[in-house]
Order: C-alpha cells, then sequence, then structure tokens
C-alpha cells in the first residue's frame, strides 16, 4: 500500500470526509472476523514489530500472552511491556514509510530515533537524533540539549554522511565546535 499516496489523497478531504473515512476504517479495525484472524496467525513466543504513533516507528518486540483483541508484548529494546491492539501488529512486514510529495521533512515522514541536522539561530550546523514528533516541531537531541526543531528546518543525514560528521557531532556533544 502506498501510504504516501493515500496521504495526499486526504490531504485534499474536507474534514466531513475525513470523519467519514475514520468512521469506516475504525468499523475494519474493529470487525471481529479480521480481529481472529489476526489472533489466529499469532502466537506467544513470537517475534513481532509493531506501529508506535507517537514515535511514527515500528518497535520490535515478543509477544507474551493473547488476549480476546490485545496482546501482551515486551520490547526487544527496553523490555517493557505493552498491551497493544491486534492491529498495531506489522504481521505482513509492510513498507510504513511515508515519503513528502514535496521532499521535505514532516511529522509523517520523520520517526523517533532518526538523525538529522539543522542550523541553529546562529547559522552553526547541528547534529542530532529526533526524539518526539510535535504537531509543528520535532524535539531532537543535540548532545544533552534538546531543541524544538520545525519540521521544514530540518534535513535527514544518510548513515555515510553521518560518518563524516561524526567528528562534529563528537564536538557538539563535548561542548566544543
Amino acid at each position: 500500500m502506498n501510504y504516501s499516496q493515500i496521504l495526499n489523497e486526504l490531504n485534499s478531504a474536507s474534514l466531513f470526509e475525513l470523519f467519514r473515512i475514520e468512521q469506516a476504517i475504525r468499523r475494519n479495525l474493529e470487525n471481529p472476523l479480521k480481529i481472529q484472524s489476526i489472533k489466529d496467525s499469532l502466537k506467544v513466543g513470537q517475534d513481532v514489530e509493531y506501529f508506535v504513533a507517537e514515535e511514527n516507528r515500528l518497535v520490535e518486540a515478543r509477544i507474551i500472552e493473547l488476549k480476546r483483541t490485545r496482546a501482551l508484548v515486551e520490547n526487544r529494546h527496553d523490555g517493557k511491556l505493552w498491551n497493544i491492539p491486534f492491529y498495531h501488529i506489522n504481521l505482513d512486514r509492510a513498507d510504513i514509510a511515508i515519503r513528502s510529495s514535496t521532499g521535505k521533512l514532516d511529522r509523517n515522514s520523520l520517526k523517533v530515533g532518526e538523525k538529522v541536522a539543522f542550523k541553529d539561530r546562529q547559522g552553526n550546523e547541528r547534529f542530532g537524533e529526533v526524539i518526539k514528533l510535535n504537531q509543528k516541531t520535532a524535539g531532537v537531541l543535540v548532545g544533552t540539549t534538546r531543541w524544538k526543531v520545525g519540521y521544514k528546518l530540518l534535513s535527514s543525514i544518510i548513515e555515510g554522511e553521518l560518518g563524516s560528521e561524526r567528528s562534529l557531532i563528537e564536538g557538539q556533544l563535548l561542548g566544543r565546535e
């Protein structure tokens, strides 16, 4: 499914049309036959990925318990337990990326943990990690300092680019520039 294309279509919809679509989607999410189908394909101890909307990313987890409409999972990265609806689980390993039609970063195209760059008010280039996605800004951690940065001011860092910028980042972490 091309989420970017769907999002572009939704951006031109009226609020009433969005509400109507939301209700149709909600009914599908609560469909007992679909819920049972997902539940039947899951097993306790199974490794899964689930989507965290607030962070706009997938999280790796292990199923601890299956309930009527939810799964108790343990996150792989921190060991925390979460009781999530079955429809949060990415059973088909679907690509969840949403790319902006303008090529600019926005709340739908960024995810928590992503590496980004931006220029501060003095024109200094800063490199950090997205720690929160707000309505108009992203929370970015640069060293030990939290920044609120407008999405239009952010640039993605490709892993190869990050290596060449590592000394700058380390300098920022140590308070040098």
